[in-house]
């Protein structure tokens, strides 16, 4: 395969006739990057990105060793159908016959050609062929290579055409909690386009975290929402990423104040006190908070979405609910500080289970988002739910649920009377 960074595909598209092509090959991948262009037998001049942008097969050396051309479409429309036929090759005549001017004879081993066909599309409105394509040429004949040539635009404004992107791109999401649902969620969330995320979470990557974490050994000791940060800036760079090593109970005042520039907040975190202080903290500031964990030793995956509307309970008024409707309060196992070190209790939920809570927990977050924005198609069925990551049909209602994979929704409690967070101060 041929790739045709962004900056190459420009040079060749403003360039006139034919030049010399400079490629970086990495002989066990069959794979080369376009790194240089020469206009005719004038000086080859790299097309490599400037830095800090990383250069593809950066570790191979770029050597002289092929032409691009400009040519008639028709060689395109050829390309397209010898790529059907695999393995099948053309007389070089045809190639010559198809190339205007500049073309060069190939040697004993032959050599990789780019053509550019500025007329393609209007030749063949409804073909969709590319007007860079990639060639292997030798003195028995030319065959089709593979090629990719990097569009203008890439990223997740690509999805501009299907997906609201400029209002994900304005929101600015705080994730309290790092560890395996939260990592997965920061991904998530990001995937769909959210323009900023601020990371809140105090711990360190250890090793007990690596079979569930999104982040890899090399980031052991350090901090979860650093190491997130960095590689989703590496994979989502359409996402800024402010990562603060805080605890949300202890430094509460300081996040209070990051709240003003905060359009909606996540919890992931382990334990009953910092899911409840999000939820307060979140109402207070008038935002929705999204709560996500899993419940019996991962048995269940549990979303909850506490708006801070007058109907709608906190956390402590949606349990007390429950407690008195006959079902169970589910909270205390949280703080049983779930991993597999010596200083944890075990959980038997593997990391793809808790990966899938948070999937779920990112596109409630973003459904809410978007449901505001006036995309009613983005309404969610309840603010409560309930995922079977394995079958409990002997628990109390409503975690009762009888299938792996049930999803069951529930609608929103009202608050309590006399409740610290549901009331206003």
């Amino acid at each position: 395969m041929i790739l045709i960074p962004q900056d190459a595909a420009t040079t060749l598209r403003a360039s006139s006739a034919w030049g010399r092509l400079s490629l970086r090959i990495s002989q066990p991948d069959d794979l080369a990057v376009v790194g240089g262009i020469s206009e005719g037998g004038g000086s080859i001049i790299s097309v490599d990105p400037p830095p800090p942008a990383p250069r593809l097969l950066a570790s191979c050396d770029s050597r002289p060793t092929g032409y691009w051309y400009q040519a008639k479409s028709e060689l395109h429309a050829l390309w397209y159908l010898l790529q059907v036929r695999r393995g099948t090759s053309m007389k070089l005549d045809v190639f010559k016959d198809s190339v205007p001017s500049g073309f060069k004879t190939p040697g004993d081993g032959g050599y990789v050609a780019i053509t550019h066909a500025p007329g393609v599309k209007d030749a063949f409105p409804e073909s969709g062929l590319p007007d860079l394509v990639a060639w292997h040429v030798t003195r028995a004949g030319f065959q089709p290579l593979e090629a990719s040539a990097e569009p203008e635009t890439t990223g997740i404004q690509q999805l501009n055409d299907d997906w609201p992107v400029e209002e994900l791109q304005n929101t600015r999401i705080m994730l309290i909690g790092a560890g395996s649902i939260g990592s997965a969620t920061a991904h998530a969330l990001a995937g769909y386009g959210v323009g900023h995320l601020t990371l809140i979470d105090p711990d360190r990557l250890d090793w007990h975290n690596l079979v569930r974490h999104t982040s890899a050994r090399k980031h052991i000791g350090r901090h979860k929402v650093t190491a997130l940060a960095e590689e989703l800036a590496s994979l989502r760079p359409d996402t800024a990423v402010t990562p603060l090593p805080l605890d949300v109970i202890e430094h509460a005042d300081h996040i209070r104040a990051l709240l003003a520039d905060t359009h909606l907040v996540v919890c992931t975190a382990d334990g009953v006190a910092p899911r409840r202080v999000t939820g307060h903290l979140a109402r207070r500031a008038g935002l929705t908070a999204v709560l996500a964990c899993v419940l019996q030793d991962g048995a269940l995956g549990e979303i909850l979405r506490l708006r801070p509307w007058r109907r709608h309970g906190c956390l402590t008024c949606r349990r007390q609910s429950l407690t008195e409707a006959g079902g169970l309060d589910p909270e205390p196992a949280l703080d049983a500080g779930y991993g597999t070190g010596t200083r944890h209790r075990p959980m038997t939920a593997v990391g793809s289970d808790l990966h899938l809570v948070a999937q779920l927990a990112a596109k409630t977050a973003v459904a809410t988002v978007l449901e505001r924005a006036g995309h009613p198609d983005q309404r969610l069925p309840g603010e409560h739910a309930l995922l079977g990551l394995r079958r409990q049909p002997d628990w109390a209602p409503p975690f009762n649920l009888g299938h792996t994979a049930e999803l069951r929704w529930l609608p929103a409690t009202p608050p309590r009377s006399g409740c610290p967070t549901c009331e206003a101060p």
